[in-house]
């Protein structure tokens, strides 16, 4: 299967942009949230409470978010990591599986926009949402699937042509996908950067118990074979996250 690919036409916006986004040298205390047990049944309950409220998409929309009026699922904490990850450490590249409507492309698209430096390859099995996915300078969006091997081949070229990357899963959440995934984006990863794995929060961790085996016994698996790698828990420091153990960074040294 041959990935298709779809690009904004727009030039790419000059790095002066950095300037003008006044970005500032303050790096906030990362650390583990630092809990006892009660306090982490209550996070844990509430986190339930919060994700199991969408009543699959009937009930609250806690966590069906729009950004600049383009619909994205994701949690507005967990965005704002990503914003802090992103300032910090300027990635060259963000791969992002799962576009859906490209709510969360284009909030990506945004903090580049203002760091002023970047781009993102979003990469989606579903052609379906085309229409509603917002067209910008940085993103280019790919159909097909994320372990395609031609696909892979495409984005790792370009990890390795921009260089610093950091990689978004959030596609197909079945296990043996997740898995697959995992052992194949780690690559584009370099030391000190972070492999992010959306969603470990389900099959009861603490939520939607009935899903079945998914992205937390992926996360599982993949370190269970890889010691270069850790979930840092420090990124989960507003205690509520839909990705519990889910923020994998790549060690300094092995």
């Amino acid at each position: 299967m041959q990935p298709q690919l779809v690009a904004s036409e727009q030039a790419l916006p000059q790095t002066e942009a950095a300037g003008r986004a006044n970005i500032g040298n303050f790096v906030p205390n990362f650390a583990e949230p630092d809990l006892t047990t009660d306090e982490r049944q209550l996070v844990e309950s509430f986190s339930d409470l919060y994700y199991s409220k969408l009543d699959s998409g009937r009930g609250l929309h806690t966590i069906v978010l729009s950004w600049m009026g383009h619909e994205m699922f994701k949690c507005p904490l967990d965005l704002w990591i990503y914003q802090e990850l992103i300032v910090q450490k300027k990635p060259d590249l963000i791969i992002e599986v799962g576009t859906y409507k490209g709510g969360s492309t284009l909030y990506l698209a945004h903090i580049l926009d203002l760091v002023g430096q970047g781009e993102i390859v979003s990469i989606d099995i579903d052609p379906g949402n085309d229409f509603a996915r917002p067209q910008h300078p940085r993103v280019r969006y790919i159909t097909g699937s994320s372990t395609d091997p031609a696909i892979f081949r495409e984005v790792a070229a370009l990890s390795k042509a921009r260089g610093r990357t950091l990689v978004i899963l959030d596609g197909d959440h079945r296990c043996d996908h997740v898995i697959e995934e995992l052992r194949l984006y780690h690559r584009l990863i370099g030391p000190g950067d972070h492999l992010i794995v959306e969603d470990t929060n389900i099959n009861g961790h603490p939520t939607y118990p009935e899903f079945g085996p998914g992205p937390w016994e992926a996360v599982d698996l993949f370190l269970a074979e890889n010691g270069e790698f850790y979930p840092d828990r420090s990124c989960e420091r507003f205690l509520l996250t839909m990705n519990p153990r889910g923020y994998l960074k790549r060690r300094e040294q092995v």
